[in-house]
Formats: structure tokens, C-alpha cells, sequence
């Protein structure tokens, strides 16, 4: 029953923390200052974030990188996996 359990928990943990893009918002991955659109890509066969404080996939409020306001819906450090 334990194990159930914290099964149960974790899959509520990581719903919970996970951030979809506002509706109208396109995600960017932040490959080193070059945001790159993320639509169409998906996370773990098209690219990845590696476990740091860094912002690694970003909202815009504008979906413009250069004068939108950025929103971190993911940490991480960036990497392609194409």
C-alpha cells in the first residue's frame, strides 16, 4: 500500500509543478541567448533541460523575445537534442 502511495504522490508532485504556456504563448528553449521556438519540438526527443537555476524554456508576453516581458516556465540548462 506504501509504495501505491508514493506513487500517487509523485505523479501529483509533478503535475502540480509542471508550467503549461499561457494560452496564445509560444515556448521558447533558451540555447545560450538564442531563444528558439519550441512548437512542434517535444522535451526528451527534441530537446532537453538539464537540472539548474537557470531559465530553460521561456514565455514572452508578446512571444517576441526581443521586447517581451519573459516568463521562466521551465529551469534548466538547454540542450538540443536534434
Amino acid at each position: 500500500m506504501l509504495p501505491i502511495l508514493g506513487l500517487v504522490l509523485a505523479a501529483a508532485f509533478a503535475f502540480a509543478f509542471s508550467q503549461p504556456a499561457p494560452q496564445g504563448l509560444i515556448q521558447f528553449g533558451n540555447d545560450n541567448g538564442t531563444y528558439v521556438p519550441l512548437t512542434g519540438l517535444t522535451e526528451g526527443s527534441d530537446y532537453d533541460c538539464e537540472n539548474d537555476p537557470r531559465p530553460c524554456v521561456v514565455t514572452f508576453s508578446n512571444n517576441n523575445p526581443q521586447t517581451g516581458q519573459m516568463t521562466v516556465v521551465k529551469p534548466g540548462i538547454w540542450q538540443d537534442l536534434r
